[in-house]
């Protein structure tokens, strides 16, 4: 990872920060482009993992479109330059005004998540004087088998229609007449690395098209959502997604006719351009033996490991000692939960050494909060150094 390259040249600056891999971002960047190309499928990248403006000037080079889960979202994506028919803004519980403002901009659609908000965009439309473009989301039932906190498209799932649902109200839906229905949307999870559930994720898709289409729907595209994993454990040996793989899969299972196939990544994009640099404290040992590194970022930095229990690689990236050591990385927040990993081997660590806390590009800074009072971290970018 960059940071044990340049590790002398990270003192220079005060922990904690992020340090983005701007030429492994672009790496990325050229896969899931070129890759996607092969079947003309069109990328969103899911704003919501990561909205620095750095980031997004690159991310912007490359023509994708912005999936947005909020208003403020879509406000960013539109306010970084991104062209409004290339955004799709999705989310549970959109406020009248976050509606409005998407209708003003003339987006590429509302992803409606339910019967009520379809009966909301309707009436703000027709108070707007236009005709919204509007995608179904539908729960697709499926399991991810991904962290439960992450999955999204089970049957018991806050997100999208219910099949059933959107069945019983077929001629409701298309009797709306201040909306205009031009795709599905399903979204099953995030942090998938068994990819055969991709594949049982189209069976399903095509199931649901043909008999929405049998209900007299007519849709523009699919959109089936992202949720491709990163290799957390051992990101060296995986720094780029295998989108190959999954637009393979996709192009052999899916089979919507002629219609237009949008995925939307996140994680899979800038998760592994990111690195949380954090520096050491302390060191000290419990009453039980353990042997505790206390490290100047926390949980309001990179919450992950609180929230979720999810794993980050970490390294001491200044030390030179031959030894190792097992340690308990905590953070300075006042939680019992605050804590990175209980149990890694690191080279022996003192007070002042750097520890890079790995895969951190996603789901870091756009999480972070300023509990404790603590600072807001800062970035450093390697193409500015």
């Amino acid at each position: 990872m960059l940071s044990r390259q340049i590790a002398p040249r990270l003192r220079e600056f005060e922990t904690p920060f992020y340090l983005y891999d701007i030429a492994l971002l672009r790496q990325t960047l050229e896969s899931v482009v070129s890759e996607s190309k092969k079947y003309d499928y069109k990328v969103h990248y899911a704003i919501k993992a990561n909205y620095d403006d750095h980031l997004l000037a690159v991310i912007r080079e490359y023509g994708l479109g912005i999936d947005c889960a909020s208003g403020n979202e879509l406000r960013k994506a539109v306010e970084a330059g991104f062209d409004p028919r290339g955004i799709v803004y999705a989310g549970v519980g959109k406020r009248d005004k976050e509606l409005r403002y998407a209708i003003e901009q003339g987006i590429m659609a509302i992803n409606c998540e339910s019967i009520e908000e379809l009966e909301l965009v309707d009436l703000l439309a027709a108070e707007a004087g236009r005709v919204t473009d509007v995608a179904l989301r539908i729960n697709p039932d499926i399991d991810p088998k991904t962290n439960h906190c992450i999955d999204t498209g089970q049957a018991d799932s806050k997100f999208g229609i219910s099949y059933e649902e959107v069945l019983a109200h077929a001629e409701w839906i298309k009797s709306l007449s201040h909306i205009s229905i031009v795709g599905i949307h399903l979204h099953i999870g995030s942090q998938i690395r068994e990819l055969h559930v991709f594949e049982n994720m189209c069976h399903k898709v095509n199931a649901i098209v043909a008999n929405l289409e049998a209900q007299g729907f007519s849709f523009r595209f699919v959109d089936v959502g992202g949720g491709l994993g990163i290799n957390y454990d051992v990101p060296e040996n995986e720094p780029i997604p295998n989108f190959a793989s999954l637009f393979s899969i996709v192009h052999t299972h899916l089979q919507v006719g002629g219609r237009e196939v949008h995925f939307e990544f996140g994680r899979s994009i800038v998760g592994e351009c990111g690195e949380l640099i954090t520096s050491v404290l302390f060191n000290k040992t419990t009453a039980t033996g353990r042997k505790l590194v206390i490290v100047d970022a926390s949980m309001t930095e990179l919450i992950r490991p609180a929230l979720y229990g999810s794993y980050h690689n970490i390294e001491n990236v200044t030390s030179e000692a031959e030894t190792r050591e097992k340690y308990t990385v905590v953070g300075t927040a006042c939680e019992s939960t605050d804590v990175f990993d209980e149990n890694v081997t690191l080279r022996t660590t003192r007070r002042g050494d750097l520890l890079s806390i790995k895969s951190a590009g996603a789901y870091g800074m756009s999480m972070a909060s300023r509990y404790n009072l603590h600072d807001l971290p800062g970035a450093v970018y390697s193409d500015e150094l």
